[in-house]
């Protein structure tokens, strides 16, 4: 059951995509998608754990895990609606290398052999996914593959955020974090760029989105529930490993619906980001 729990949470992210981009078509901006579901999630726990609430504010280091799990599902949620699926979640993925650097400064860890042969590893898979056609410095090549260069930095803060107050904070206050987070981040982006005229206001075009949109929610509040049965009861390396389904999932959905391609170059620079996260797996079991 856990490991199915955490295949479920990876599922759901990985085919995310899909209907974010349906929302959007029908005019809903996907920073506005990430506020209407996050509020209902957030609404759930504030009203299930009330005590929650109390906890968050007088948790400084909960503030830091609010604005990092609310810039990871923004930064992803927008990357994956407007870019290249693949290379998005591919870039998203270099969390080894984020993680590695965040544990040093944050955790104090050490750095061994391990951890960089992962750093070399992860840097040369975004070398590898960023290199221009014709050569040249491997940089992003557009908004899309800044967010989730972002979206991963930011996301492995919030991993190395909740090791660091999983002794100190209740798993209720720990998800009310993550959940205002996806409602104070992505609502402020959508505030400050709708006033800009950078992004439309939001715009149901019928009653019958409300439905689908309450599933999606639904089933995003579910995804995290499952990632946090699945990770509380596995070890870590398993977990790890277990995560990287969210990889294929989206990379082969979205060649079939036509949301991303895939080249030799990308697929080479894939192939070294999920080595790097393996081997992250092999030395958590170390």
């Amino acid at each position: 059951m856990p490991v199915l729990a955490l295949v479920f949470n990876a599922l759901v992210w990985g085919l995310s995509w899909w209907p974010f981009r349906q929302f959007q078509q029908g005019g809903l901006h996907p920073l506005w998608t990430t506020v209407i579901m996050y509020t209902l999630s957030w609404l759930v726990i504030l009203l299930r754990y009330p005590g929650a609430l109390r906890e968050l504010r007088r948790r400084p280091a909960l503030w830091l895990v609010l604005l990092a799990a609310g810039t990871t599902n923004t930064a992803f949620n927008w990357g994956v609606s407007i870019g290249d699926v693949v290379r998005v979640v591919l870039l998203f993925y270099l969390m080894p290398l984020w993680a590695v650097l965040l544990a040093r400064l944050i955790l104090k860890e050490p750095l061994s052999g391990w951890s960089l042969a992962r750093v070399v590893l992860a840097l040369g898979g975004a070398a590898a996914i960023l290199l221009p056609e014709g050569g040249g410095f491997p940089l992003p090549s557009g908004l899309a593959d800044w967010l989730g260069l972002l979206g991963g930095a930011t996301f492995a803060l919030n991993n190395v955020m909740l090791r660091r107050e999983s002794a100190s904070s209740s798993p209720e206050s720990r998800a009310l974090a993550m959940f205002s987070g996806g409602v104070v981040v992505a609502g402020g982006a959508a505030l400050a760029m709708a006033g800009q005229g950078l992004v439309a206001w939001p715009v149901l075009p019928a009653p019958a989105w409300l439905l689908p949109l309450a599933g999606m929610a639904l089933l995003f509040f579910l995804s995290n529930l499952s990632l946090q049965y699945g990770a509380s009861r596995l070890p870590a390396n398993v977990t790890a490993v277990v995560m990287l389904t969210e990889v294929p999932a989206a990379a082969l959905s979205a060649l079939w619906l036509g949301g991303g391609s895939l080249d030799a170059r990308t697929a080479v620079g894939g192939l070294c980001i999920l080595a790097a996260a393996l081997l992250a797996a092999v030395e958590r079991r170390r």
